[in-house]
Formats: structure tokens, sequence, C-alpha cells
């Protein structure tokens, strides 16, 4: 047996993210940036509600508001937009669908502690999603692995540095997490990243709520305070958790409206679901209830991913509607060939523009995340109406923890 120094360590942890990084520049060659995809007119005008001959007729009509009129390619013989103009067309047709004046951005959560349940990837096409449909999003990386960085296509330990992550705001040397912001390849959606050196705050958060405490410091309380002052700027804040109670997933977890947990339906996921449960609520009851306060949530989902078609699984998937009930959402991720292979590749299933293998299969998939944007937008709007219709009146009290 080979022993391994901590010099043998630090050469392996350079070579793994020499071998991340070779991957990613193969994966995304020639530029190693990540595109976004391109639409057909079809596509447009299914996002926009329209019948083909509608949106015909809308751009031939010049006497009307102009859209972007795509490029002709013609190789293909077909109209390609942008996602930039595709979201242009989407948010004319969809106005009423929209963020509605004096509402805030509906902050969420994608949470469990186990890891390798899907929480990247549904924080990643839940925001993409959104923003076919013309929302704004600004998704928020919390995890020192970086997945959601990664799939945006930074590679945390090159491409993130410390101001790039909520890791000021922690240290107390910033107030608002509005430095930290930055476009990412998709439009309309920005990202606060994440990196390894985010760990940071594990000790730094406990340090300053001892020396600060006179002062009112609340740790669990800094990236709500610090996403303030964007809120208006966003129309859904999503962010992305470690799979562990840490600092940062508690903070994470108190700046939220809603939470999502992705659960597999298999045995160990459902177990552990459990104690995420558990957990959350003994801290929350430690910290806030100490005070004298409590915390409470617009909403509490939990999102079937990764779903087989077997008989262990469906089995579990029972005890999770059993356990669970209504919190269940109405959509769920089943385990496909074509998400997969999307993410071996740092893709999701809305970065394909054209699947070459079976389109069954892509459809299955594009589909099952489609359903759940769009019933996750009819949360968002409901919130957002009902924060505005409560607006002068006192809180309300949604979904509580205590009953999960």
């Amino acid at each position: 047996m080979k022993t391994s120094t901590m010099a043998d360590i630090k050469l392996q942890a350079q070579r793994a993210s020499e071998m991340v990084g070779a991957v990613r520049a193969k994966m995304l060659a020639p530029s190693a940036q990540k595109t976004s995809p391109v639409f057909i007119q079809k596509e447009v005008a299914e996002r926009c509600g329209l019948e083909p001959g509608q949106f015909s007729y809308r751009m031939k009509n010049s006497d009307l508001s102009p859209l972007p009129q795509g490029n002709f390619d013609a190789k293909s013989r077909r109209r390609e937009f942008s996602l930039a103009e595709t979201r242009t067309w989407v948010k004319e047709f969809r106005r009423n669908r929209l963020r509605p004046a004096g509402a805030e951005a509906v902050v969420i959560s994608i949470a469990n502690f186990k890891g390798g349940v899907g929480k990247s990837t549904t924080a990643m096409t839940l925001a993409q999603g959104l923003t076919l449909l013309g929302h704004r999003v600004l998704i928020i990386d919390a995890d020192p692995q970086g997945s959601l960085s990664t799939l945006t296509g930074l590679v945390p330990d090159l491409d993130v540095q410390e101001e790039d992550t909520f890791m000021l705001l922690a240290l107390g040397e910033e107030d608002s997490i509005r430095y930290a912001i930055r476009p990412t390849y998709w439009d309309g959606l920005d990202i606060v990243a994440a990196a390894p050196l985010l760990f940071g705050i594990e000790f730094n958060l406990p340090a300053r709520q001892v020396k600060e405490m006179a002062n009112g410091f609340e740790f669990w309380n800094v990236l709500n305070l610090g996403i303030d002052d964007v809120r208006e700027d966003y129309d859904v804040i999503i962010i992305d958790t470690a799979p562990a109670l840490s600092y940062g997933t508690v903070n994470a977890l108190m700046a939220s409206n809603g939470i999502i947990m992705p659960l597999p339906p298999n045995a160990l996921d459902f177990a552990s679901g459990a104690q995420f449960w558990t957990l959350f609520t003994d801290l929350t009851e430690n910290l806030i209830g100490a005070g004298g306060s409590t915390k409470t949530f617009d909403f509490i989902n939990v999102l079937l991913s990764r779903v087989d078609s077997d008989d262990a699984s469906t089995m579990v998937r029972k005890w999770i509607i059993q356990t669970y009930g209504d919190k269940v959402l109405p959509a769920e991720i089943p385990r496909t060939v074509v998400t997969s292979a999307a993410s071996a590749e740092f893709n999701t299933v809305y970065d394909i523009s054209r699947y070459d293998w079976n389109a069954r299969t892509y459809k299955r998939a594009r589909e099952a995340y489609d359903n759940l944007v769009a019933y996750m937008e009819g949360v968002v709007r409901a919130v957002w109406l009902k924060n505005l219709s409560h607006a002068s009146e006192a809180p309300v009290r949604p979904v509580m923890m205590e009953g999960v």
C-alpha cells in the first residue's frame, strides 16, 4: 500500500484541476466558452403562445412595434433567432405574466443534505426555463464545490475569485451582493459564483457571531440582507446550496421565500430527506425561536428527480407521496440518457439546440422540465400577487416550517 504525503495530495489536486480545465476546453471547443442555443421560428411562436400564421403576420407588419426578425440560414433554409431575440418576442406577448409593478424577486433555495440528487441541475434548468418565459433571473451559488457555476461555463478554481462570490458579504466588507453579480452566457441570467474558497465562511461567520453579537449581528441573516439591494432588479433569485447544513446553506434557506428539495425515489435519499427537515427545524428553533421570532415560507416543495421506472423506485415514490402529500410537485424529472449525456458535457436540456439521438427521449426530458418551470412560474406569480395585496397589511403566515 502506497502512502500519501500532503505534497502528494497537493499534486493530485493540481492534476484534477488541470483535467477539469482540459475536459471543459474540449467540451466547449473551439471557444472554450458556453454559447446559448438558437431557436427556429416555430419554437419562438410556441413560446409566445402564437400559431405559426399569427407569428408570420406579426413579423410582416412593420406598422406594429418592431420585433427581431431573426436570421435566415440558407443551409437549413429556416429562420433562426438568438436567445436574446427569442426573449424579446416572449416578453412582448407574455407581458401580463411578467412581474407586476411593485413586486420584488421571489427567492427560491434548492436544498438537500445529500449530494447527487440533482440540486445544481434543478437550479440551472429552472433558471433557464424561467428566462425563456421572459423573466430575469439571478442564480446564487452557495456551494463551495461550484457545480452551478460550472454549468454556466465557469471553472471555479480558475475563473472565480473571492470578489465573485458572496464571501465579501460574509466577511462584512460589503453590505450588498451587487458587487459579485456577473452576466452569464445565457441572456437574462446573471450569477453570483462559487469556488472552494467559499468554505471560508464556515469559519468567518461563527467568528463574527461571537465578536459582533452585542451589535445585533445574526450570521444566518447575512445573505438575506445582502440581496435586499437587488430584489427589484430580478423576477426570481435561485440559490443552489451545499449538501450539508453549513453556514452558507442556513443563510440561503433564511433568505428564501420558498424551498425546493430534489428527491430521487430511492431508500437512501428518502432517509436523508427526513434528516434534512429534522435538522433544519431543530436549528431554526434554536437560532430564531430563542429570540421569539419565527420563519415562514410561502411554499415548500419536494421534486421527484432522477426517477426510474423500476419496482423499487415505484415503491419509494409512494413513500414520498404519503410522507409529503401536496408538497410533492406535480412535475417530476425522469432519469434519461439525454439528461445524463447533457450533464456529462456540463449542459442541461435547455442548452441542446438539436439532439442527434432518440427524439422521443429528448422530448420526454424537455417536457418534464417545461412542466416544472410552468408550475413554478405559477407559484412565483401567486407570491407576487399575495405580497402586493398585503403590502399595507400585517404580514401573512404562509406554509409554516413546523408543518413539514
